[in-house]
């Protein structure tokens, strides 16, 4: 098996949920509405709750590697977020996100990585930050709907987002689902590097209140090569008083990411 800094930051980019009753969510006969009014919904849905624990089981697949390992996650709201893999039940890597850094080790090849969001950003071909990461998990908009201007339509019974202002370099998409207004899908397209990262939530649960997603699946492309992540929790609970313990063992070898 191989385990590598883009494994474990893939896998950093898909989890939150929880082992509750299902709820089905029913997306026929979708009311149009504004866009405004859309945007606005989607934010008053948004995550209200200070922490998350969570164990998952996240299946990777990509050019060279596939396997399924157990995850722990912890998310304090805006803060940080810890993860710590396993197989077979023996911690294999470690991972802590902060607003301000990215710190990351694992012991198959006893190496580790300490950085900032810019070098990841370069590296994934897409912006990113704590922000966007946690909203990833969250089932929240990667980008602040608020700041641009969208127009909105209805496609296949949910409400699809695209700038009213194309970029020449980035295609954005986003579909909403007009009963919990949490996302159904997002989409960032690199169209000069050929990248996709595409973000998808089938379905969801409620939990105290809170749509969560119940399933999160990934689709990531760079030029030719193609990496898919399919996560299922095992169960989640919110508001406990988490700890992030993280300490980079001694011996390990430093990963500088190319600029």
């Amino acid at each position: 098996m191989k385990y590598n800094l883009k494994i474990a930051i893939v896998i950093l980019l898909v989890v939150t949920s929880c082992k509750t009753n299902k709820k089905v969510i029913n997306t026929s006969n979708v009311t149009k509405i504004s866009t405004k009014k859309i945007i606005n919904k989607h934010y008053s849905n948004s995550f209200n709750q200070k922490t998350v624990n969570a164990r998952l089981t996240v299946r990777y697949r990509g050019k060279n590697t596939a396997t399924s390992i157990g995850v722990k996650l912890r998310l304090e709201k805006d803060k940080t977020i810890w993860m710590s893999a396993t197989k077979l039940g023996i911690p294999i890597a470690k991972i802590k996100i902060t607003p301000k850094k990215v710190v990351y080790y694992e012991k198959i090849k006893r190496t580790y990585f300490n950085g900032d969001f810019s070098l990841l950003s370069k590296w994934l071909g897409t912006e990113l930050d704590f922000k966007k990461i946690q909203n990833i998990l969250l089932g929240q908009a990667v980008l602040n709907l608020k700041k641009e201007k969208y127009n909105s339509k209805t496609s296949r019974n949910l409400y699809q987002l695209t700038p009213r202002k194309e970029n020449e370099l980035f295609g954005i998409l986003f579909f909403i689902n007009p009963t919990n207004f949490k996302l159904n899908k997002q989409e960032i397209r690199n169209k000069k590097k050929r990248q996709l990262l595409s973000v998808s939530y089938p379905n969801y649960k409620e939990i105290n209140g809170e749509q969560f997603p119940k399933n999160i699946n990934i689709l990531a492309t760079d030029n030719k090569n193609l990496t898919t992540i399919k996560i299922e929790y095992r169960w989640v609970e919110f508001n406990k008083k988490l700890t992030f313990p993280f300490s980079i063992p001694r011996g390990y070898k430093e990963i500088k990411l190319k600029q």
